[in-house]
């Protein structure tokens, strides 16, 4: 898993390329049996920038072909962007994300949807015949930059994104999901911008949708990294940080790889076996640059700080 992706500034002009825009970055991505990241802009043509946004992203829906071929497989879209220019350009969009899952049922859009019901449904992949279900939701939590009103939300009979304001739709989800699948993992983008710890309605959510049955919670929003550790039965990694962002920037990101071991029976749950970080930073290029050598120890320092006012110790116990 990794955070926020979008395609303004220096990598609008690496989309003339889609099949290279993020390759050079994507190292550990590519590698990893499912790929999850939160695609933080709207994309296709048209519509207006919506009233009062101060960051309105829109990409080419060329942005789709640049995610497969990093090795994405899921992209939330469940975010305070994905209406940054309105509905008028969701038919498209929608369109566009149909041709791309013609072109190769790998890459999944969770999170966007021509209705509600569509916008919380589950992607489905199938990794050595274990069911990996990925939803994706946006709650504004105390954060006054987001959509607290529900103006972008998906609707009976709108499109939109699925909002989890009220969080009975996506537990109610997530139960769903748990019964069909071996692993449930859910992406939010919740929390408070710029800041590293997350909020006790982060913390208390992620509890609950434990106990629904998600075996991975992750999410963004915070433009930062938050902790990461287990809730119980399941992982959860607070906040992403930054992956692919217009802004250069010493700030911590990264990619979270989780190996997980399926139920040993079948009214047993999945477990994450095994957490690992592939440390980086936003470089002027926008991509994510690799961190190793001796700065490798002070990322490890520094998630070890995060974890702790996330609720866990060290280990991320």
């Amino acid at each position: 898993m990794a955070g926020d992706v979008h395609f303004e500034g220096a990598l609008r002009g690496r989309l003339a390329d889609p099949t290279t825009a993020l390759a050079p970055a994507t190292r550990a991505l590519a590698a990893a049996d499912l790929a999850v990241v939160n695609l933080e802009t709207s994309l296709g043509n048209g519509g207006r920038p919506e009233p009062g946004k101060r960051y309105p992203f829109q990409a080419p829906v060329s942005a789709l072909a640049a995610l497969r071929e990093a090795g994405v497989d899921v992209a939330t879209m469940a975010n305070n962007h994905a209406l940054d220019f309105g509905r008028e350009p969701l038919p498209g969009v929608f369109s566009a994300i149909r041709e791309a899952r013609a072109a190769d049922p790998r890459l999944s859009v969770v999170g966007l949807g021509r209705n509600v019901r569509e916008a919380f449904r589950p992607s489905r992949h199938v990794v050595d015949g274990t069911v990996v279900a990925t939803l994706g939701a946006t709650l504004a939590d105390t954060d006054p930059t987001a959509d607290r009103t529900g103006h972008w939300a998906a609707t009976v009979d709108s499109p939109g994104t699925a909002d989890a304001m009220d969080p009975t739709r996506l537990l109610r989800s997530a139960r769903a999901a748990a019964r069909s699948a071996d692993v449930v993992l859910v992406y939010l983008h919740w929390g408070v911008q710029g800041e590293a710890c997350p909020t006790e309605g982060q913390r208390t959510l992620a509890t609950r949708l434990v106990r629904a049955g998600a075996d991975i919670i992750v999410g963004s929003h915070a433009h930062r990294l938050q902790g990461d550790g287990r809730v119980g039965p399941g992982y959860v990694a607070y906040g992403l940080g930054n992956y692919a962002w217009y802004t250069p920037s010493e700030e911590a990101t990264g990619v979270l790889t989780l190996t997980v071991r399926p139920a040993a029976a079948p009214a047993g749950r999945a477990r994450v076996a095994d957490a690992s970080w592939t440390p980086a930073r936003i470089g002027a290029s926008g991509l994510p640059e690799e961190v190793t050598g001796p700065e490798a120890p002070d990322f490890q320092s520094r998630l070890a700080g995060l974890r702790a006012c996330a609720g866990f110790d060290r280990a991320g116990r």
